[in-house]
């Protein structure tokens, strides 16, 4: 596994609170924008469909692609850092 990103560190640094969709890792400001037209406007909206599928990689990482077009790369940041994230605050 890859480094991980500046923004993974800061982002599993501390509680998610009312941190924007694009503060996760992987996710930038155009997949940010498609995520929060399906709903998805805050990182917990986000969090809250990771726990829906049960923390499965291989289903959060189907429904990233389905539901916003993030690539193999963006899947794999976004899901290391909610599984980080979560291993350290749930």
């Amino acid at each position: 596994m890859s480094s991980t990103s500046q923004k993974h560190k800061e982002f599993v640094a501390e509680p998610m609170g009312e941190k924007a969709v694009s503060a996760l890792a992987g996710i930038g400001e155009v997949l940010g924008k498609r995520l929060e037209e399906k709903g998805f406007d805050k990182a917990y909206v986000v969090l809250g469909q990771f726990l829906v599928l049960k923390k499965d990689e291989e289903l959060f990482r189907d429904w990233l692609k389905d539901t916003c077009g993030a690539n193999v790369k963006q899947q794999g940041d976004c899901y290391g850092c909610l599984r980080e994230w979560c291993d350290s605050f749930l």
